[in-house]
Order: structure tokens, then C-alpha cells, then sequence
């Protein structure tokens, strides 16, 4: 069978698929029957062949269990599905949102600029029909107010004449339609400015809301339901992993007629966190975009009353640039309200696929399961193993790696979404939060966490067999291979995306050891040359000096005196210390002599007659 005979074939069992539900009351979507009959055919238990061509029995037992697992609305599994199909085909991220955003306003502004670009006036009139829809095309883009509203509309005629005057239609129409169609977003991004610069100073701002400051009270408004949202499905995951563990834990208890429902239902309020976060962290980014818009907003407005202050004319190189930033600015915040307003949408959603719980199991019959059971969250299952890791030694092949080891280890891409990968397979599909702490594994290029340092031990002696057996579960619960990210393994189920956006996630770990590097100081030896001389005087000065030394005759003799400036060197054996000690200290204080003498200076005899008298005390007295 050709391709496009498969093909065929494909497209004529969804359609049937379809109709079949509708008949029965439950519409469905093509890209959801698509999905199914997919999974129904990757199900090992089914016993599709894929390497052959599907029978016409095939055919027929493929439509009965599509259709049968279609409409079977008490089934967790079919919830969880819907979630995860209808998610992929309406979440996209803040970049291609806002990008596809602007495009549908470029279509939607396209046959107000044709009218503006492609008119060929001449009359009066028709000047003046021109610049009203130039106003209009101002008004539409920037989004400041209506139309139709003859405040606004006044207001942003004043504005553009200020810029562009109703005299100069004339050069605008001699331009060609490229260079038209740039000078009209640049004089909106212009009039834009100036409409936000004269709101603020308190002088118009007809039609303009505050969008600062409703996005500074939508943030948390909208942060407060995903918030709530998000603690509900992790209660009762918490709950269902207990039921489910306990299970594992004491066989006996009777709770196998659920055992199947309730793992279902862990899947899907496991898939429904995953999903709140993925739209919570978009909330916080926005929430980081705006705070940082708000500051550059207020900047931008301070420096241009800084300029412009009590001039009555300001050149337009000054003013200018800020207007086009203000702009550009508001442009951000109109498209934070829009991003926010999207997420806000697809948070309430994602709910219609979460009524299946109050209705398999309510209160009462949760309670009733978890007589005698403790609770724990994730945070409270990672603390009770936080200090225990693997010990690498223990492991010759492989490659573990640790936070303090691993410069980007939080930017690792832990398979099966972080969840213990030894417990998955061999506590048939159970999901417990790994522990990164502990140890992650690297094997054949991906990274693998554990909740324990045993669960680790048993994974890493034979991988590739667990491995294998997660894959095994995920055929018989297709559900498993978005909520697990299993794309790589099935790419043929694998929302488009996962498979778009693969690539980019794969992150290698930076690992950090402790190293030391010594070099030498001057590896070659040196090859300076002392002799050497750059002045060429001073070369002059040395070959004279040579050339005089050759009429020079040197003599020698030495004498009796002489012969003492000769090197001489002796040895010596330097003197010792000794010191001694005695029981007894003692000391002794020696009067100092004192000896006067009179009559030196003579006196009234011609002789001189000196007198000398000792006055050295004695020693008793001193």
C-alpha cells in the first residue's frame, strides 16, 4: 500500500470514528480521534501489527475500541487525553501568541492602509477625506480609544496636525506605497506618544485607560485562581500517591477493583499541575515584564517634561525618540493585558476536564481509603531522603551528577518530568517526586532522578530494562507519553509541541572539579644579548675606546705593600653560648664614685691650690 493510500485509509477510519460519536450523542474532534486510534494501535494488549497492512476485521475492531474508549466519559484516561490534545493545540507561548497577535492586526489594518496608500485625490475633498482616514488608521493601530467616539477623534487630529499638517498630504502622496505605509506607523507611534505625554500632564488622554495600573491589579487577580487551582490538583495527587503507595506497601487491603481508576486519576491531576505551572510561570514572567515596563514608562515621561518643560518649541530630534518609545512601551502593555487574558482563558479551560474525581471518588470514599494512611507532599518525600546520595565509588560505568558538582544543574533535563524513574517501572506506573539531591544518573546522554538512594542503586545496575518497562506502560496508557515527555520514544503520538521545541531543551551539565595548574616562568632560556647596543654613538665611543687600548701597554708590579690587596679567607669555629642557672637569684647595687675638685679656677694666691674630696658613698648605705 502506497502512502497516500495509508493515508486514505487513516482519514476514512477518523471520519467514521467521528460520525459513529456523533450518532451517540458526543461530538469529538478530528486531531483527538487521530490521537486515539494511535494509541489504540500502539497498545500491545489490542494486537495491532503495525508492520503489516490493517484487515478489514482490523478496521472494524479499530473503529469498536476507538469508539468505546470515546465514549466512555467515566474513564480519567479519556479526561487526561482531552486535557493534554486540547492544551497542545491552544497553548503557545508569549512570543508566537504576541507574534500571531500582530498579524491578525496587520491583516485587520490592511484594507484601511490600501484606502490611505493607493488613493490618487486631488480635491480638496478628497485631501480632507484622506487625512480623516489617516486619523481613523492612527486611531485603529494604536488602539487609544474609538473611532467613533468625536472626543478622541478630535483629540488625535490635534496631535497629528501638530506632526504632520494637513499641507503636507501632498509630498505623503508623491511617495511610493512602501515608504507610505512606513510613515503611517510612524506617525501613529508619534501621535501615540504625544496623547501619553499630554494624559499625564493632565491634558487629554480621551479614550486612553490606565493600563498600568489594571495590569498591576489583574497580575494578582489572575495569580490567586492558578494558585488555588494548582493546590487543589496537588492535594488530591498527594492523596492518590498515598492510597496507591499503600497498595504497593500491604497487598492485602481490598483495593484492587480501583486500583486501575485511581492511577488514572493521579495521571491526570499530575498532567493538570503540569499544566498550571507551565501557565503560572508565564504569569510571573509577565508580572517581571510589566514591573520593568512601569520603570522605563515613568523614565520616559520624566525626561521629556525635562525637555520640553515651559518651551514653547522643542526640536523634534529631541522629542521624537521618547514619543516613539512611549509608544513601544504602551504597545507591551496592551500586549501583557492580551497575554494575561489568554492564560486567565485557558486556566478555566483546562477545568471541564477535571469533574471526573467528585464523581469516582468523593470524599467519603477517599477518606475511607486513607484510613490509616499518612499524607505526604512532594517537599516532605524529598526531605526524608536530603542528605543521603549515592556513593559514586559504588559505580565503575557510571556518571553521576551532584548540585555541588554541576555548575547548571538546576538547567538539567530530568526524564520522565522529574518523577523517580526506578518506581515508575517497577511499581507499574506509580509517579514519585525524585529527589535530585540524591544523585542523577547520566545514561546514553539523558538524566535520570530517584526518590531514594536505593530506588537509584537497583535503576542504575540494569537501566536499560527499566527503561524498556516504562515504555511498555506508556503503550497501554497513552496518556503517559505527554506526561512523561516520552516524545523521543514516540514520536508518533508526541504533541507537536514537544517535538518542535526537543531540541532546544537538551542541555549538557557543566561539571566543576578542583584543579591546580603551575607553569614556568620562562619555558626557553633566555636569549638576551647583554652586548647589545641600539645607540650608535655610544658604538662609536667603544670602538674608539678599543682603538686607543691598541697603542696601550699594561704593566704590572707589585711591592711590599702590594701584596696585601690579595684575596685572603680564613675559618673560624664560631663561639658557643652556655648559659647556667643557680637556685638562688641575688643582686648587688655598686655605689657610683662622685670625686670634687676645688680651687681649679685659682683665687687670690698666685698659686694654684686644688683641694680633691671624695664624695663616694659607702657601700652599706646604698
Amino acid at each position: 500500500m502506497s502512502h497516500s493510500q495509508a493515508e486514505s485509509v487513516i482519514k476514512n477510519i477518523i471520519r467514521e470514528i467521528g460520525q459513529e460519536c456523533a450518532m451517540k450523542g458526543q461530538t469529538v474532534s478530528e486531531i483527538l480521534v487521530a490521537f486515539m486510534v494511535k494509541a489504540v494501535v500502539l497498545d500491545p494488549r489490542n494486537e495491532f501489527n503495525v508492520d503489516r497492512t490493517l484487515t478489514k476485521n482490523d478496521v472494524q475492531k479499530l473503529i469498536k475500541l476507538c469508539v468505546g474508549r470515546l465514549l466512555d466519559t467515566a474513564n480519567p484516561s479519556l479526561d487526561t487525553i482531552k486535557m493534554q490534545v486540547y492544551f497542545d493545540m491552544n497553548y503557545t507561548d508569549r512570543v508566537e501568541l504576541l507574534n500571531e497577535q500582530h498579524r491578525i492586526l496587520e491583516a485587520r489594518l490592511a484594507p484601511v492602509s490600501r484606502e490611505i496608500t493607493d488613493n490618487r485625490a486631488r480635491t480638496r475633498e478628497e485631501l480632507e477625506s484622506i487625512y480623516r482616514k489617516i486619523v481613523s488608521y492612527v486611531l485603529l493601530r494604536s488602539g487609544l480609544g474609538s473611532p467613533t467616539d468625536i472626543k478622541v477623534v478630535r483629540e488625535a487630529t490635534a496631535a497629528l496636525q501638530s506632526v504632520f499638517p494637513q499641507t503636507e498630504l501632498g509630498v505623503f502622496l508623491s511617495l511610493s506605497k512602501k515608504d507610505k505605509e512606513r510613515q503611517l506607523k510612524e506617525l501613529t507611534m508619534i501621535v501615540t506618544g504625544i496623547r501619553l505625554f499630554n494624559k499625564d500632564c493632565g491634558k487629554g488622554g480621551e479614550g486612553i485607560d490606565d493600563l498600568p495600573a489594571i495590569l498591576n491589579e489583574a497580575i494578582p487577580a489572575a495569580t490567586q485562581p492558578i494558585d488555588a487551582e494548582l493546590r487543589a490538583s496537588q492535594d488530591l495527587a498527594y492523596r492518590y500517591t498515598a492510597v496507591l503507595e499503600m497498595k504497593h506497601e500491604s497487598p492485602h487491603r481490598n483495593i484492587e477493583s480501583r486500583l486501575s481508576m485511581l492511577k488514572e486519576a493521579l495521571f491526570n491531576v499530575r498532567q493538570h499541575e503540569a499544566f498550571l505551572c507551565i501557565i503560572l510561570s508565564d504569569v510571573i514572567t509577565c508580572a517581571r515584564e510589566v514591573e520593568m515596563m512601569d520603570k522605563q514608562f515613568a523614565a520616559q515621561i520624566e525626561q521629556l517634561k525635562n525637555t520640553v518643560k515651559a518651551k514653547t518649541a522643542v526640536p523634534t530630534s529631541q522629542v521624537f525618540p521618547i514619543f516613539l518609545a512611549l509608544s513601544n512601551l504602551w504597545t507591551s502593555f496592551q500586549d501583557e493585558i492580551l497575554l494575561l487574558s489568554f492564560l486567565t482563558n485557558l486556566t478555566v479551560s483546562l477545568q471541564q476536564f477535571l469533574g471526573i474525581h467528585a464523581q469516582l471518588f468523593p470524599d467519603d470514599v477517599m477518606e475511607s481509603l486513607l484510613e490509616g494512611v499518612t499524607v505526604k507532599n512532594d517537599e516532605q518525600r524529598i526531605k526524608e531522603t536530603m542528605g543521603i546520595k549515592v556513593n559514586v565509588s559504588d559505580f565503575k560505568e557510571q556518571e553521576w551528577l551532584f548540585p555541588e558538582t554541576t555548575s547548571n544543574f538546576d538547567q538539567l533535563l530530568i526524564q520522565y518530568r522529574g518523577f523517580c524513574a526506578h518506581t515508575l517501572a517497577e511499581k507499574d506506573g506509580l509517579l514519585l517526586p525524585g529527589n535530585p539531591a540524591v544523585g542523577i544518573l547520566k545514561h546514553k546522554e539523558k538524566y535520570y532522578a530517584f526518590s531514594s538512594k536505593e530506588s537509584a542503586y537497583v535503576f542504575a545496575q540494569n537501566p536499560d530494562t527499566f527503561i524498556q518497562l516504562i515504555g511498555e506502560k506508556a503503550k497501554e496508557c497513552a496518556e503517559l507519553i505527554q506526561l512523561l515527555e516520552l516524545h523521543h520514544q514516540f514520536e508518533s503520538l508526541a504533541p507537536y509541541s514537544q517535538v518542535r521545541s526537543g531540541d532546544k531543551r537538551s542541555i549538557k551539565p557543566i561539571t566543576k572539579c578542583d584543579s591546580s595548574t603551575q607553569t614556568d616562568t620562562h619555558i626557553l632560556p633566555p636569549t638576551i644579548v647583554k652586548s647589545y647596543e641600539w645607540n650608535e654613538w655610544e658604538l662609536r665611543r667603544k670602538a674608539i675606546k678599543l682603538a686607543n687600548l691598541r697603542r696601550k701597554l699594561t704593566h704590572s708590579v707589585q711591592t711590599n705593600l702590594s701584596h696585601m690587596r690579595r684575596d685572603n679567607s680564613t675559618q673560624v669555629y664560631l663561639l658557643k653560648d652556655f648559659g647556667t642557672q643557680t637556685r638562688l637569684d641575688n643582686s648587688s647595687n655598686v655605689p657610683r664614685p662622685q670625686i670634687f675638685l676645688a680651687g681649679l679656677r685659682g683665687g687670690s694666691t698666685p698659686t694654684t691650690c686644688m683641694v680633691k674630696v671624695n664624695l663616694t658613698r659607702a657601700v652599706d648605705e646604698t
